[in-house]
């Protein structure tokens, strides 16, 4: 499936077959410019960034790099190459065949799942907006708008499928993803992590790790879906998506690894002696871990779900990896074990499957979490320094679900509403951290060199050097 590249939108939807369909994303595009120039990242319209833009769908070879400028940006809509005879793999219409349109029925469910999806893409576009003017190097710069303009890209993704088959309530929709805006009082982002601040970035690295990694998993989900231009849309994104989870992943062990040079360099794990070198302590590296992993396990909604079960039984929205999974993808019998609060209690409770789809997705990024925090680990044995950081306990500083308000400790205790008040800054970040890392972002923007905070990359991009011009500057 080739991109048409010289189109005004490129595409590989046959775009120009559709005269009426082109007209109406013409007339978003300005719209979405104009939101990039206001609220995208600041002060760097003129740069000339080494990016990478998407010139086939095939799983190889699909990235071209060049320097681009960001308004210039080529977005696109571009979705997977469909499967030829593929059907259903859930829900009460196993086995039919997939929806090219969408079912009366549904409608307004899979408008609220796109939508929901299209509206985190620029909400993570307007959290970073002011990174930029703190980078910690040249090559993180050019990661971040690589990121940037591919949650726009996304952003695209979900407005394509508004436009083509929700007509005018899809294209209502469509505008109203450019007026809600992140922390907006009055008109905020869908979804509580996303009108958080990123004002800093150790901020920046956990939430590609954490809350891009429910992205990945909110993604799998969809690719599931039984509206193929749903699935197919989600399938191309997710290649992208890899790319942010690396920044996280990569970017918190480069932090781990630079504490721990300094704790080996000055003898000690004294928090106060590493901040004066200049370096994160692992105790607040660790406060800002339970922060995001905590904000990002909401994203997973309730455990249990009437809502998430209709959307599994309709073959709306599937489970990660639901053709891997040995079931009978109905799960009208199935039981599954939810860990929950009921009655001042920590609990397992076994519930219908159904119902317990959410978790079960939960439990699949819990997982998926834990492996990036083994390896961040494995950098502290490296250096030979006892601490460990940990994901904390699930009940710890939740707002969705049955655990919402409940006082829990990192470790899983249950707690006063007085003692959570008096341990809070041993176990999120205070505004002394906040103002501590801050004080650290000191823009680095000459080639190669790197802020005294975090250690260099292991290999540049694309096979650049490190010292390579990432970013040029007008």
């Amino acid at each position: 499936m080739s991109i048409d590249l010289n189109a005004r939108i490129p595409n590989n939807v046959n775009l120009a077959e559709d005269r009426r369909l082109q007209r109406a994303l013409e007339s978003w595009q300005p719209t979405f410019v104009n939101w990039w120039k206001d609220m995208g990242p600041e002060g760097a319209l003129n740069h000339d960034i080494y990016l990478r833009t998407a010139v086939d769908v095939a799983a190889e070879g699909w990235a071209h790099f060049d320097y681009v400028k960001m308004p210039e940006y080529r977005w696109g809509i571009f979705v997977a190459p469909p499967v030829e005879g593929r059907t259903i793999g859930f829900g009460e219409h196993k086995g039919q065949a997939v929806w090219n349109e969408v079912p009366g029925e549904y409608r307004s469910s899979l408008r609220r799942l796109i939508v929901t999806q299209g509206d985190t893409e620029p909400a993570s576009v307007e959290q970073q907006r002011m990174l930029g003017l703190t980078c910690p190097s040249l090559y993180d710069l050019r990661n971040l708008f690589q990121v940037n303009c591919e949650e726009g890209r996304h952003l695209w993704a979900m407005v394509y499928l508004l436009h083509a088959y929700f007509g005018r309530d899809g294209r209502e929709e469509a505008e109203a993803l450019l007026e809600r805006h992140s922390g907006d009082p009055d008109k905020p982002r869908i979804l509580g992590a996303f009108n958080e601040q990123t004002p800093d970035w150790l901020s920046y690295f956990m939430f590609t790790f954490f809350t891009d990694r429910d992205g990945k998993f909110q993604l799998s989900s969809l690719a599931e879906s039984a509206f193929d231009p749903l699935a197919r849309t989600c399938q191309f994104m997710l290649t992208e998506e890899g790319h942010h989870m690396f920044i996280g992943t990569t970017g918190v062990a480069r932090v781990v690894t630079r504490t721990c040079q300094v704790m080996k360099d000055l003898k000690t794990d004294d928090p106060e002696r590493i901040r004066s070198a200049g370096a994160v302590d692992l105790p607040t590296l660790q406060r800002y871990l339970n922060f995001h992993y905590s904000v990002s396990l909401d994203l997973f909604g309730q455990e249990i779900s009437t809502n998430a079960a209709n959307y599994f039984t309709a073959g709306l929205k599937g489970r990660f990896e639901e053709s891997k999974i040995d079931d009978d993808h109905h799960l009208n019998d199935d039981t599954y074990s939810v860990t929950m609060f009921d009655d001042d209690q920590i609990k397992k409770i076994d519930c219908n499957a159904l119902v317990a789809v959410n978790e079960r997705l939960r439990d699949d990024y819990v997982t998926d979490c834990q492996l990036g925090v083994d390896r961040w680990n494995k950098i502290l044995r490296k250096y030979k320094i006892d601490c460990r950081l940990a994901l904390p306990h699930r009940g710890f500083n939740r707002y969705v679900g049955s655990f919402s308000g409940a006082t829990i400790t990192p470790d899983g205790d249950l707690i006063t509403a007085a003692e959570w008040t008096k341990g809070k800054d041993d176990w999120l970040p205070s505004e002394h951290d906040r103002a501590f890392v801050i004080s650290l972002q000191k823009p680095v923007t000459e080639p190669g060199k790197m802020a005294g905070w975090i250690a260099p990359p292991g290999r540049g991009i694309d096979g650049r050097p490190l010292d390579f011009e990432y970013v040029k500057f007008h």
